[in-house]
């Protein structure tokens, strides 16, 4: 099922490599490099997903699920990624709303099950 999603990382190179993993499934992908330009975006587009790096300059992503959460109009599963493998971090993520956990470097087909998994409300 083809659907918009929005990849916010800090690394341009690395939001390249997702979205064309993304897009060669057939979704539409919308960029940001933090949580503040996120939440930009989040104004003129509504994804059906969010994939979110946890350690970006301005608003990290832990940051951005704390403004999501605060934000009742914004109900859209959120999957992280990053480096971070702490336990605590990956509660406080889930917490906040986080559907999914993939750890860096992500392997695309990784990414691509567990963005279907989540889209048929499994996540």
């Amino acid at each position: 099922m083809a659907q918009t999603i929005l990849i916010v990382d800090d690394s341009r190179m690395f939001r390249r490599r997702i979205r064309k993993a993304l897009e060669d499934a057939g979704h539409h992908v919308i960029e940001a490099g933090d949580g503040l330009e996120a939440l930009e975006k989040l104004t003129g587009t509504l994804p059906a997903l969010i994939i979110c790096d946890l350690n970006m300059p301005r608003m990290n992503g832990l940051e951005f699920l704390e403004e999501l959460q605060r934000r009742s109009d914004l109900d859209i599963p959120i999957i992280m990624l990053t480096a971070e493998v702490q336990p605590s971090t990956i509660n406080q993520a889930k917490r906040l709303g986080a559907k999914g956990w993939l750890v860096k470097p992500v392997s695309p087909p990784a990414l691509l099950n567990l963005v279907t998994h989540i889209a048929q409300g499994q996540g």
